[in-house]
């Protein structure tokens, strides 16, 4: 059985989380995070094309899009699928050109997008150096770029090397489908060690892994059923072509990106609430323990 204090606690967490997020303006900075994350995609894809071309590594910035892609459903990932292309076929192999510059800078617009919606989830005022905020930020597109590429060869050279396995042992092409899951699961590591990062360096303070591991949890899994939810709403009862016409696959990828950014807030909500509950538990057992606060008054301080 679940234990009744736990449970108790969980559901005001929850819904101190739910207040926060509203608090905390949530949905309209969700909204934001989204429209700069996909301003930002194209000049960030720039800038990854760059890279590429300059590491003499160009076709495997289309690898990158690929996988990139390959965790978002194909019928959001489609309308945007085809300008990503175009932009993927335009040479770059100079990284000191001012174009390049200025896609490095509005790439990490998205970066900044994210550090003001955790910030105002965790409840923290910014005070750190405008510049130096800046210059972690573009120093996340670099890394990020450079994470990618390295991860499209490994992506390239692991089925060689799996093919390689099965020639020299036939039995273990039975385990052909566990690769192909293990790939999955690479993934969803990859995206967990990218939302764990996010919440411990870009919002200000300092917090440890324990304290927001629930948050990316249920960031995770929440993206997961979000993504195979709007995928079947779009395939069964979405028509945006007859409200927003040619715009249609545009806002598709906007409305996806909303959702993502508002379950990654809620996500942040979830561990500030996590975090102003174990700070307030030693005082509410105390006063709860000499009597001085009825369960009206502890269930309030539960909410703060």
């Amino acid at each position: 059985m679940i234990p009744t204090k736990w449970l108790r606690q969980t559901i005001a967490v929850v819904w101190t989380a739910i207040d926060q997020f509203n608090r905390t303006d949530g949905w309209a900075i969700a909204s934001h995070v989204a429209l700069t994350a996909l301003m930002a995609m194209f000049p960030f894809l720039i800038f990854l094309t760059a890279v590429a071309a300059f590491l003499d590594l160009t076709d495997l910035a289309q690898t990158v899009v690929d996988l990139i892609f390959a965790a978002v459903p194909a019928s959001i990932a489609a309308p945007i699928a085809k300008e990503v292309n175009n932009v993927l076929l335009i040479p770059r192999g100079d990284l000191l050109t001012i174009g390049v510059a200025l896609a490095v800078w509005f790439a990490s617009n998205g970066v900044e997008a994210l550090r003001v919606g955790l910030n105002r989830a965790y409840g923290c005022m910014e005070e750190r150096s405008f510049l130096l905020l800046r210059l972690e930020s573009i120093g996340f597109v670099v890394i990020g770029s450079l994470v990618l590429l390295t991860l499209a060869v490994l992506v390239i050279v692991a089925p060689v090397v799996w093919h390689w396995v099965v020639a020299l042992a036939p039995i273990a092409d039975e385990f052909s489908k566990t690769f192909t899951v293990l790939r999955y699961a690479v993934t969803l590591v990859i995206l967990g060690a990218a939302l764990i990062i996010a919440h411990l360096w870009l919002p200000s303070g300092r917090r440890t892994l324990s304290e927001v591991m629930p948050g990316v949890v249920v960031t995770l899994s929440a993206w997961i059923l979000g993504g195979v939810g709007f995928a079947t709403y779009l395939s069964n009862f979405g028509n945006y072509a007859s409200t927003y016409a040619g715009l249609a696959g545009v806002m598709t990828a906007l409305v996806f990106l909303y959702l993502i950014a508002a379950i990654l807030l809620f996500g942040a909500s979830i561990n500030a609430a996590r975090i102003e509950h174990k700070k307030m538990e030693p005082l509410i057992e105390q006063m709860s323990s000499h009597g001085e606060v009825p369960m009206e008054e502890t269930r309030e301080l539960d909410k703060v």
